[in-house]
């Protein structure tokens, strides 16, 4: 029995208002993130970064991005409104991956996004290694200029996703996954 293939193997997304408190420590969260650090990266660029929101700081986002979804749609339903504002209090901790990915010389920027997408999955699976569950998630506020600023990215940065993390309060079965027919082709000469 390998215990890393186990994990892999049985790894699923929680639902953000799954993830309880508490969350991870601050040395459990420097481990995930020094893990979710270790991916591949072409050049030693390091096209990515993290802001983490914790504490009151989620109320606090959820408020504003609320106000923000509020008057770029004031028809905007109140449920969704308030769906928002609550968005970031669901779990113990949301870290923000940030795509810092840009033209460069030797290393195609579609290789450093590809890279902040590793981080997110690489933290995903480290919370889900210590024993806390994670959903990677984006939603409007990932592709909404405004909102970014509100996150404080700079205006070539992109958000790879916001990683929820805390302790489940509830374990769902497995999603269908596809069936290797269906997703394997063997090129050949």
């Amino acid at each position: 029995m390998n215990e890393t293939l186990d994990l892999l193997g049985s790894r699923r997304s929680v639902p953000a208002n799954a993830l309880a408190e508490p969350g991870p420590s601050t040395d459990e969260l420097d481990r995930m993130l020094t893990i979710a650090a270790r991916v591949p990266d072409h050049g030693k660029l390091a096209p990515w970064r993290f802001i983490l929101i914790e504490g009151d700081a989620r109320a606090a986002l959820g408020t504003r991005l609320a106000a923000l979804l509020k008057e770029l749609d004031p028809e905007a339903p109140e449920g969704r409104v308030q769906q928002q504002a609550n968005a970031f209090s669901q779990s113990a901790l949301v870290v923000a991956v940030v795509s810092r990915a840009a033209p460069h010389v030797k290393i195609p920027e579609w290789e450093q996004v590809l890279s902040a997408g590793a981080v997110c999955m690489n933290l995903s699976v480290a919370a889900n290694a210590l024993g806390y569950g994670a959903q990677w998630i984006t939603g409007w506020a990932a592709y909404e200029p405004r909102a970014l600023a509100i996150l404080g990215l700079e205006p070539n940065e992109k958000l790879a996703g916001f990683i929820h993390i805390g302790t489940p309060t509830e374990r769902l079965p497995d999603r269908p996954r596809p069936a290797l027919s269906e997703i394997v082709a063997r090129w050949g000469a």
